[in-house]
């Protein structure tokens, strides 16, 4: 004997929040007309330790005074005359100090802003001080010069 009037109800799982997120089912509930939330994260994917000080909008107003600092040219001497003692290239130094090509190239032209991070990086391969009064002495410490 069975009972006409139960019912037995089959579902499936309500997909995991992390599936959801996936493109294949953002675009699957694009098509069944569901409703979508986006939301850009502020700063998503960018490198915070390379960040300027100085606010770059109020530097495009204003005039000379509040031009950013530029690496000297000197600097950019040592640092070309460095690497090529090492016999690197501008992308062997770059891969490195972990950083992109342009920013070696920027830095020896003199058109890079100056990092004291990537400077230390640059110092320690190239065996050259690029910071303070003696600047394009060895990296020797004091005792051992």
């Amino acid at each position: 004997m069975s009972d006409w009037d139960t019912v037995t109800v089959l579902r499936k799982r309500a997909p995991k929040a992390s599936t959801m997120k996936t493109e294949s089912a953002v675009n699957q509930a694009r098509r069944q007309g569901a409703q979508i939330d986006t939301t850009q994260k502020f700063g998503a994917g960018t490198n915070k330790q390379h960040q300027t000080t100085k606010n770059t909008a109020k530097l495009d107003r204003e005039n000379e005074e509040l031009k950013h600092d530029k690496i000297p040219l000197d600097v950019g001497k040592i640092i070309q005359q460095g690497r090529q003692s090492k016999g690197l290239s501008q992308k062997d130094l770059a891969t490195k100090i972990c950083e992109k090509p342009q920013v070696v190239q920027d830095y020896e032209a003199g058109r890079g802003i100056p990092n004291n991070l990537i400077l230390g990086k640059i110092e320690k391969v190239i065996g050259l001080k690029l910071r303070g009064k003696d600047r394009g002495q060895s990296l020797a410490p004091p005792g051992k010069k």
